[in-house]
C-alpha cells in the first residue's frame, strides 16, 4: 500500500504539466468541435485449414481468428494541439492436438498535448501506456505451458516532456530528454517464471525510471487509395544505466491493403529489443485476410 501511495504522488507530479495543458484547452473544447479530426477502424479476420487423413503433402488442421480496433481523436486550434490514439489487437490460433494459443495481443494508448513554437516545432507533454489483454505462455514438449506474461505483467506507463518536430501530417518525431517510465509486473506467478522480472525488482510490482530519454517517431501514410502504412518507433534510454546495449528499441509496422470496400489484407510486425526482457531481438509478424470497417472525418 505504501508503494502504491508513493507511486500515485510521483505520477501526479510528473503529469502536472500535462494536466495544466488540458485545463488550458478545456474551454475551447466545449465551445467548438470543428477543430477535431477523428478516425476509427475495426477489423475481423478468420483463417482455416483442413486436410484429409490421407493427405500425403502433410499439414495440420487449424483455425485462427483475429481482431483489430484502432482510433484517433486529434484537436488543433491556433498554437494548441491535443492528439489521442489507441490500438487494441488480439488474435488466437488453434492447431489440431494443441491448446489455443495467442497469435497477437496488444493494448496501446497515447495522449499528447502540444504548443507550437514556430515552423515545424512544438513543445509537448505526453503519456502513453502499453500492455496486453491476456496471459502469455512459453510452450514446451507435450504442449506443456509456462506462464511468462499477462495483463499488467508487464505494462509500461511512460510520460514525456520535450520538443516535437512535425513537418507534415504524415511524420512526427518527439524528443523528450525528461521521460520517466513506470514498469509494472503485478502477477507474482510471472515473477516466479521470468528470472529478470522485466526489470522490476523481485518482490515488488513497480519499477520507476525517473531520469531517461525517449524518442518517439510515427509515420502514417496512404500510399495509394488502397494501400496504407502505419509505423511507430520508440527508443528509451535510462541515463543511470546508459550504454549501447541497455537502450530499448521498439518498432511497430502495419500495412493495410484494401481489396474491396470492406475486405482487406493486413500485415502487422512488432520488433523489440529490451535487455530487461531478453538479450536478443524479439519479433512477431502476422498476415491476415479479413473485413475492415473504417470511418473518418478527415478532409
Amino acid at each position: 500500500m505504501k508503494h502504491l501511495f508513493t507511486y500515485l504522488i510521483a505520477l501526479t507530479l510528473v503529469c502536472h504539466s500535462h494536466a495544466q495543458s488540458l485545463d488550458s484547452l478545456a474551454n475551447e473544447l466545449v465551445k467548438d468541435t470543428t477543430y477535431w479530426q477523428s478516425e476509427f477502424s475495426a477489423g475481423l479476420n478468420f483463417n482455416q485449414a483442413a486436410f484429409s487423413g490421407n493427405w500425403k503433402a502433410g499439414g495440420v488442421n487449424s483455425v485462427a481468428f483475429g481482431t483489430l480496433i484502432a482510433g484517433k481523436a486529434n484537436y488543433a486550434k491556433g498554437k494548441w494541439s491535443w492528439d489521442n490514439q489507441g490500438e487494441l489487437i488480439y488474435g488466437i490460433v488453434k492447431n489440431e492436438g494443441q491448446q489455443f494459443r495467442k497469435s497477437n495481443d496488444r493494448i496501446f494508448l497515447d495522449s499528447k498535448v502540444g504548443y507550437k513554437t514556430g515552423g515545424n516545432w512544438s513543445y509537448f507533454t505526453s503519456l502513453n501506456f502499453l500492455t496486453q489483454f491476456s496471459d502469455g505462455f512459453e510452450f514446451g514438449p507435450a504442449d506443456q505451458s509456462t506462464l511468462i506474461s499477462g495483463f499488467l505483467s508487464p505494462a509500461f506507463l511512460t510520460s514525456a516532456i520535450g520538443m516535437e518536430y512535425k513537418p507534415n501530417d504524415e511524420f512526427a518525431l518527439r524528443i523528450a530528454p525528461f521521460s520517466p517510465r513506470l514498469t509494472f509486473v503485478t502477477d507474482p506467478n510471472v515473477s516466479a517464471n521470468v528470472p529478470n522480472n522485466y526489470g522490476v525488482p523481485i518482490g515488488q510490482t513497480v519499477r520507476t525510471e525517473w531520469l531517461a530519454l525517449q524518442l518517439f517517431a510515427t509515420y502514417d501514410k496512404d500510399i495509394t487509395d488502397n494501400l496504407a502504412i502505419k509505423t511507430r518507433y520508440q527508443m528509451f534510454a535510462n541515463y543511470e544505466t546508459l550504454a549501447f546495449r541497455t537502450i530499448d528499441h521498439r518498432l511497430d509496422v502495419m500495412l493495410i491493403a484494401k481489396i474491396t470496400r470492406f475486405v482487406d489484407v493486413t500485415f502487422t510486425s512488432i520488433n523489440v529489443y529490451d535487455l530487461d526482457m531478453d538479450p536478443g531481438i524479439q519479433y512477431s509478424q502476422a498476415l491476415a485476410l479479413g473485413i475492415l470497417y473504417k470511418v473518418s472525418n478527415k478532409k
